[in-house]
């Protein structure tokens, strides 16, 4: 399998805190990003997550709040989810 990817990702490992409509909140970490998405660890994802539903990202720690960011899932793999940024 190539990959097909047009961004180059870079591990990155921080919390970010997940709103699902249903779920609520979630506290993940990410293990890497690039510039149209971020990869988070989620044990079980594919009981939480649906592809195509669409959820809000903070990233959690920073010394001021950060920006909230609006991502859809867009795949599974095992041990987490890929969520890619939307765009306006």
């Amino acid at each position: 399998m190539t990959n097909q990817r047009s961004n180059t990702r870079a591990p990155l490992k921080v919390r970010i805190r997940i709103d699902h409509p249903i779920h609520g909140e979630l506290m993940v970490v990410t293990r890497d990003i690039s510039d149209s998405g971020v990869f988070v660890v989620i044990d079980d994802a594919q009981s939480l997550l649906k592809i195509g539903e669409h959820v809000t990202g903070q990233v959690q720690g920073l010394p001021m709040e950060a920006p909230l960011v609006q991502m859809s899932v867009v795949r599974f793999e095992p041990g987490g989810v890929a969520l890619q940024f939307n765009r306006d």
